[in-house]
């Protein structure tokens, strides 16, 4: 492996299994790459490749990613790109031999061990239906070494996928733990495609172009800084908002874990070099945690759901009815039957929709039989005898499956690390030698509090943007501001006490704020708002996503000085 001093230019195209289809081709003609990588793994995709897989063996990896491969590889070699993906899912041989059946030509190699299914016994995991460790880039390293021109894993960190790379092609060693949190910052902005360059963003008014966002590009240096852009002419923006918003987005606090390194995102420091190029400098890394984090997810049982309309008058009243109805009715009660009534309904409302209300019930149970027919026949059943205007968004189905995910975690020597290579030979990529437990940062010096002065109650996100998403049962709500004066009134301002009164539904939930000076943001974590993970759909915004939207919509009192209009560049 021969270092290289010039930037390495990596480009993604794919956030997640189900992004745009085209993307690839579009990176690859949009100008130049030295590698294209994408993210098509999460916690839901493992378990829907896991029910893939009980199907068929031979499956398991993300389809998609084949598709693709079979429009654009001949192009990626024609320019000498290098694909790199964790598309293997619960399968990366398998895909590999269906990439290398594709006759292209190319050199594929792919990364397993991540797989412990077999061992969570062992373990101590339990008895779950998927069970995959976060592996980290040094097996992607090894197999570009190798000259592969396509490199496919199974579960790797999100970030590893841009991180090999760059390791591989600045010749850095397992200890350059600074470059390689720069690397995985880098990562972690990019990973998720359009959400760097203007996707759910809160200031997506403020864009120009917002038709079709262009996938982002990382420009990593040798040092681990970066700037993130995009290809010219494509849609969306980079901006110091856009990449702030990524870099807050499913995580906790100023230390940010990974298999070859735990990034200090409390160091980073964000500068605009010109249009739709952000520098991203000064990261500062630490030895990884001894302990690997694996993915469990289970077969938690079966859901059903309904949505009734209410319209008019006496809405609580109908709720009520319909609801002691439908529970005695039953021939069996579910383990678990929650009712949701939204009042979206409105007083005197010229429109028929706009005088409705939603109830939402949801049944779980082990016994698919339980809240299968007889659970959907019972609210069509009340059709003609319940309340006045009774009326069903869709007629309830037949009952399924749904997963539940948890986070194990084992030493990291007890995970093989495997780099397949294009001729077949198999290599060993050994643990982490030199380890660091993780601990929480100690809280930042906060600035000092503002002066009393005149404020007007407005939408926190008046001046505030935010960034929100799932991890398991847990959501963590990023929120940050534009200048210093802004960040010293919400550090003092949105406590962990003021955020459980503006998000009610937090209130008996552990929830923990994360100071972060240097991105002038606030993080919060908040415990089991999501139940057993985004597969059991225990809430109406299952993946959190509209949850920053949510805190950004609620009213708070604002010094008027700081109401602030312009472009968050």
């Amino acid at each position: 492996m021969t270092p290289h001093d010039a930037a390495v230019r990596i480009g993604n195209c794919s956030g997640f299994y189900g992004d745009r289809l085209v993307a690839m081709r579009e990176m690859l003609e949009g100008g130049e790459l030295d590698y294209l990588t994408g993210d098509y793994l999460a916690e839901l995709t493992m378990l829907i490749l896991g029910r893939d897989r009980m199907k068929d063996a031979s499956r398991g990896y993300a389809k998609t990613f084949l598709r693709q491969a079979e429009d654009c590889l001949g192009l990626a070699l024609d320019k000498g790109v290098k694909i790199v993906a964790n598309a293997g899912g619960l399968n990366p041989a398998g895909l590999a031999e269906a990439l290398d059946k594709l006759g292209s030509g190319a050199k594929i190699a792919y990364v397993e061990g991540d797989d412990l299914l077999g061992r969570v016994q062992e373990l101590g995991l339990g008895s779950p239906l998927t069970a995959n460790a976060y592996l980290g880039a040094w097996g992607i390293a090894r197999c570009l070494e190798s000259g592969a021109d396509v490199v496919v894993t199974g579960r790797v960190t999100d970030a590893s996928v841009i991180v090999g790379p760059a390791a591989h092609h600045f010749g850095w060693a397992r200890t350059d733990y600074d470059a390689l949190a720069g690397a995985v910052v880098a990562g972690h902005v990019i990973e998720c495609g359009t959400q760097a360059t203007g996707g759910n963003y809160s200031f997506f008014t403020e864009i120009a172009d917002m038709a079709r966002p262009g996938f982002p590009i990382a420009e990593i240096s040798s040092d681990g800084s970066s700037v993130i852009t995009k290809h010219d002419g494509t849609g969306g923006a980079v901006s110091v908002g856009t990449v702030t918003a990524q870099l807050l987005y499913e995580i906790t606090g100023g230390r940010y874990a990974n298999p070859d390194v735990t990034a200090r995102i409390d160091t980073a420091v964000l500068t605009r070099e010109s249009s739709n190029r952000i520098g991203i400098s000064r990261v500062k890394g630490e030895a990884p945690p001894p302990t690997s984090k694996v993915s469990l997810n289970s077969l938690g049982g079966f859901r059903n759901e309904f949505t009734l309309i209410l319209t008019g008058l006496d809405i609580d009243a109908k709720a009520e009815l319909v609801q002691k109805q439908f529970e005695s009715w039953l021939p069996v009660r579910p383990a678990e039957l929650d009712w949701t009534l939204v009042r979206t309904d409105k007083p005197d409302s010229p429109t028929e929709e706009t005088a409705s209300a939603l109830l939402r019930c949801v049944a779980r149970d082990s016994d698919a039989n339980i809240v299968g027919r007889q659970f959907s026949s019972v609210a069509v059943e009340l059709a003609l005898a319940s309340y006045p205007g009774f009326s069903l968004t869709a007629p309830p189905g037949h009952g399924a499956p749904y997963g539940v995910f948890t986070a194990g975690y084992v030493p990291v020597v007890e995970v093989p690390h495997i780099a397949v290579l294009p001729d077949g030979s198999r290599h060993d990529i050994a643990p982490a030698e030199d380890t660091r437990e993780l601990e929480p940062l100690q809280q930042p010096d906060l600035p000092k509090t503002r002066p009393d002065e005149a404020t007007i109650r407005v939408p926190l996100g008046t001046i505030a943007a935010a960034r929100s998403g799932d991890k398991g049962g847990n959501a963590n709500v990023g929120v940050w501001v534009r200048t210093d004066d802004e960040f010293a009134w919400l550090v003092h301002a949105l406590t962990v006490d003021a955020l459980k009164k503006l998000l009610p539904e937090t209130r008996d939930l552990t929830v923990t704020r994360h100071v972060l000076p240097h991105l002038r943001a606030v993080n919060f974590v908040i415990e089991g708002i999501l139940g057993q993970g985004v597969a059991s759909q225990a809430r109406f915004d299952p993946q959190a996503k509209g949850l920053g939207e949510w805190l950004r919509s609620r009213h708070i009192d604002i010094p008027e000085t700081l109401i602030f209009q312009g472009d968050f560049t």
